[in-house]
């Protein structure tokens, strides 16, 4: 599409709107003549023939286009363009962008929505102007995709090449890999520290003394096969053979010890409890204590948790403690002190918190730690490079700056 035969951006809002209404899987059902336009390529034949296929294709490459975080992120959810969504009712979807912003659905229905759905268009409408755009993560060959690769001295574009040619090279640079730690400056009461963040999975922690793991209020530990933080140190922490076969559950061995020792019998624990435990076979990392965090409350009837942000508060506080009392012992025992501390985003999970509240609960206990001169190694944890951006952008305004150090 050539600069005079750029779409109007209300029009194609107008369409985007209509998406989000209808959904990527109705989209074989939709009159989209400006969206269909925009991912017509050269001999693909008229306007106004349906490619659903190529409009999806540009949906995606404008929302990735976007740059990660929250408004990415509340963008996939509105169209169901994120994994898993593509079903979703539009009620559900809104829901879900909703939440991403910890807001309720009118909020965002009135507010948020329409500019989620206002910088789609925007990054559409720059796309159809031939303006350098991010290309989607999802690597697929998309039509529109040749629009951002004509060479910069005139010479014929990737288009135009042989189809041997065109197979054999790759059209754009990857893009590199996001830094797995970041120091990032932040500031509390007067108080200036960095923190680091780490993108990665929870075991691969090392040389970090204590790691917060989100348990429920039974401090039932889930089987060590799942996915979660509190299923990987489980799994991380158990003493196995040199075949592999477990020999000794620790970690879930000395939770329930502790669960015996201070619960009573067959009931739970008062929301913000936190039991300590040793961290098994992650010593050999450099994992001496895994804290564990009660917020998650079982929902009767239900595979569901309930986790309250005040909750989330009230435990990373206790940690606080936890670690001065032990520092305490460990003082009279003559041994080192715990210095250093690694937290997650607690509840984000299945508690059903949205990252940005369940960092701002976390936050929370944190900032009121340091403002009191707290002289903590302070770590953040989180797996997805989306989160991490939210996270970074977090810490860092605590500061006043974007700045960030590469971490170690």
């Amino acid at each position: 599409m050539s600069p005079t035969q750029l779409p109007d951006h209300g029009a194609v809002l107008a369409e985007v709107r209509e998406v989000r209404r209808a959904g990527i899987v109705r989209l074989r059902e939709l009159r989209l003549p400006v969206l269909t336009g925009m991912s017509a390529g050269p001999g693909e034949g008229s306007p106004g023939e349906p490619r659903f296929p190529a409009v999806e294709r540009l949906l995606r490459t404008a929302v990735a286009a976007i740059g990660g975080g929250t408004l990415q992120e509340a963008a996939e959810f509105s169209l169901g363009l994120a994994q898993g969504t593509r079903d979703w009712p539009p009620a559900d979807r809104r829901r879900r962008a909703a939440q991403v912003y910890g807001v309720s659905v009118e909020r965002f229905r009135k507010n948020q929505e329409l500019m989620v759905l206002g910088q789609v268009a925007e990054q559409l409408v720059r796309l159809a102007s031939g303006t350098p755009a991010q290309p989607p993560a999802t690597g697929a060959a998309a039509p529109a995709a040749d629009a951002g690769t004509v060479p910069a001295d005139g010479s014929a574009p990737a288009s135009a090449l042989t189809s041997a040619s065109a197979t054999s090279e790759p059209a754009a640079r990857p893009r590199p890999l996001a830094p797995s730690h970041r120091r990032i400056p932040v500031r509390a009461g007067g108080h200036g520290r960095h923190v680091t963040l780490h993108v990665h999975a929870v075991d691969l922690l090392r040389d970090i003394d204590v790691v917060v793991s989100p348990s429920n209020t039974h401090l039932a530990l889930p089987e060590p096969y799942k996915s979660s933080v509190a299923a990987s140190l489980r799994r991380a922490g158990a003493v196995r053979d040199p075949a592999g076969r477990l020999v000794e559950d620790s970690v879930r061995d000395e939770l329930r010890a502790w669960s015996d020792r201070f619960a009573a019998p067959g009931l739970s624990v008062a929301p913000g409890t936190v039991a300590p435990t040793g961290a098994g076979a992650l010593a050999w990392q450099g994992i001496r204590r895994i804290f564990h965090a009660a917020v998650a409350v079982p929902r009767p009837g239900t595979n569901d948790y309930d986790v309250q942000p005040a909750d989330v508060t009230r435990a990373v506080t206790r940690v606080f403690a936890l670690l001065a009392e032990e520092n305490g012992r460990s003082a009279d025992a003559g041994l080192p002190p715990l210095r250093s501390l690694c937290l997650p985003l607690l509840g984000a999970g299945r508690g059903g918190l949205t990252p940005a509240v369940s960092f701002a609960a976390v936050w929370a206990a944190v900032e009121a730690e340091l403002a009191r001169g707290g002289e903590w190694d302070l770590h953040f944890l989180v797996r997805r490079p989306e989160r991490a951006l939210m996270v970074a952008e977090l810490l860092a305004s605590t500061d006043g700056a974007p700045t960030e150090e590469p971490g170690p």
